[in-house]
């Protein structure tokens, strides 16, 4: 399983609406391209330097399917954060691939 990890660093001034845009709309695009099994939102806890820090994780099958993701949907679900947010939300993406559950 490989998880597609979405970290994104919010002004406080729009956390709270950012969340639900990302809840009621964002997440629910990203899912409907039909690459990702689930997906989780989680708040980042520590080493917050200011605003809000939360981590997206997206769980696909092989990394084929989120090269299919990057190249077929990315872009355009991308742009359409940045154009809602600009600066007030910084993003950065890690790949993980899952080992063993416990």
């Amino acid at each position: 399983m490989i998880i597609y990890n979405v970290t994104c660093n919010v002004e406080a001034s729009v956390s709270g609406e950012w969340q639900n845009w990302m809840k009621t709309k964002h997440i629910p695009e990203v899912m409907e391209c039909g690459i990702f099994t689930s997906a989780k939102m989680n708040k980042v806890l520590s080493g917050n330097d200011g605003g809000d820090t939360f981590a997206i994780a997206y769980s696909c099958k092989s990394m084929k399917d989120l090269h299919q993701y990057q190249i077929k949907h990315a872009p355009d679900l991308q742009k359409k954060h940045t154009e809602k947010y600009g600066t007030k939300v910084v993003s950065f993406r890690t790949l993980l691939e899952e080992i063993e559950k416990f």
